[in-house]
């Protein structure tokens, strides 16, 4: 996953858990506006949420930005 994505997926999660607790739960829609300005970032998550991770259509957003910093820590090990 490219590091635009990573920091947008893990500075969504940190916001949506500042403001609705540890248990709120997204989908990866959230990294989007409404408007698809950027269809190959949108195909990358959908990639990385559906085909990598099989993750149902809401997880919590606490999950989500942990594995995503475990991917990044775990790239930057090798």
């Amino acid at each position: 996953m490219n590091s635009i994505l990573k920091n947008k997926i893990v500075e969504v999660c940190n916001t949506k858990i500042a403001s609705k607790g540890d248990n709120v739960g997204l989908s990866f829609y959230a990294f989007f506006t409404n408007k698809n300005d950027n269809p190959e970032l949108l195909m990358e998550a959908a990639t990385w949420w559906i085909q990598d991770h099989r993750f149902d259509h809401f997880e919590k957003a606490v999950k989500i930005r942990n594995i995503v910093l475990e991917e990044n820590e775990s790239s930057v090990n090798r």
